[in-house]
């Protein structure tokens, strides 16, 4: 992909995981209408400038992204806008690029994580919660934790659209 043309995709970028991150700390969503519009917007962008060939490594880095993320969305730690939000941002940046986004989402996420809980008062159950769900793994296998997913916690929730953005800004100023 041609430099401008990289430039204009990682602003794209930037600017549906912003309003992705305005709805999700407003509504606690990302609405399925942006990130598909996002998903396929990036196939078509990576079609025009790379053929059949553009449209691949997009529809990998589509695919990937989704891969990456179903499984924290299938544990019951994660919601589906942010799976589908990680694939979009994929679709737009290719399979390479969509690894290091998740790497770096999932650091921010774990600072984001333990910040909210010293500020909420919730690190003892964050840890108390951590030990839990290592002893419900090692005895139970791996599997949604009843009482701790998203549908069935208490504790403070995190709208992850901002850590995912800033995975992105990272992983491209990285590149």
């Amino acid at each position: 992909m041609a430099a401008d043309a990289r430039a204009v995709a990682d602003v794209i970028v930037i600017g549906f995981c912003l309003t992705a991150c305005v709805l999700d700390l407003r509504y606690r969503r990302i609405p399925n209408i942006l990130t598909a519009v996002a998903a396929l917007g990036g196939v078509i962008f990576a079609a025009a400038l790379g053929g059949l060939s553009g449209a691949g490594l997009s529809l990998a880095g589509c695919i990937l992204g989704g891969a990456l993320f179903f499984p924290l969305f299938a544990l019951g730690g994660l919601g589906a806008g942010d799976v589908k939000l990680v694939a979009a941002i994929g679709a737009w940046l290719g399979p390479l690029d969509v690894m290091w986004v998740c790497l770096f989402a999932a650091m921010a996420g774990g600072v984001l994580a333990v910040v909210v809980a010293l500020m909420r008062g919730y690190a003892r159950n964050l840890l108390n919660n951590m030990r839990f769900i290592g002893t419900y793994w090692r005895t139970q296998g791996v599997g949604p934790v009843p009482g701790l997913t998203l549908s069935e916690t208490r504790g403070p929730r995190l709208a992850y659209a901002l850590p995912i953005t800033v995975g992105v800004i990272v992983a491209l100023w990285w590149r």
